[in-house]
């Protein structure tokens, strides 16, 4: 089992900055890759961004060059830093760990990014 508890939602206004961050715990150091996805209601979860383990990022278009994810050396917690805020970045933001044997996502409880004036 991985347990993923993530930190760091809020409300800002468009242009403004914040930084999500997901500890992971459990058995974290079987998982292959961590990321960010978002979802609004009535829409499907979008993968944001993903890291793995020795690789490079992986964005989604609309966030390049405004999102940055990080991973620490322990590569047990990452970070999503996201700069230049839209109001279309409006979401619960989850953090999720990949694993492959057996096949699995973890996923944490999420957290609310509003961003409006």
């Amino acid at each position: 089992q991985v347990q993923l508890v993530e930190s760091g939602g809020g409300l800002v206004q468009p242009g403004g900055s914040l930084k999500l961050s997901c500890l992971g715990s459990g058995k974290i150091a079987s998982a292959y890759a961590m990321g960010w996805y978002r979802q609004v209601p009535g829409k499907d979860r979008e993968r944001v961004a993903v890291i793995t383990r020795g690789g490079s990022p992986i964005y989604i278009d609309s966030v390049k060059g405004r999102f940055t994810i990080s991973i620490d050396d322990a590569k047990t917690t990452i970070a999503l830093q996201m700069n230049n805020l839209k109001p279309e970045d409006t979401a619960v933001y989850y953090c999720t760990a990949k694993v492959l044997d057996p096949p699995y996502d973890f996923w944490g409880q999420g957290t609310q990014v509003t961003v409006s004036s």
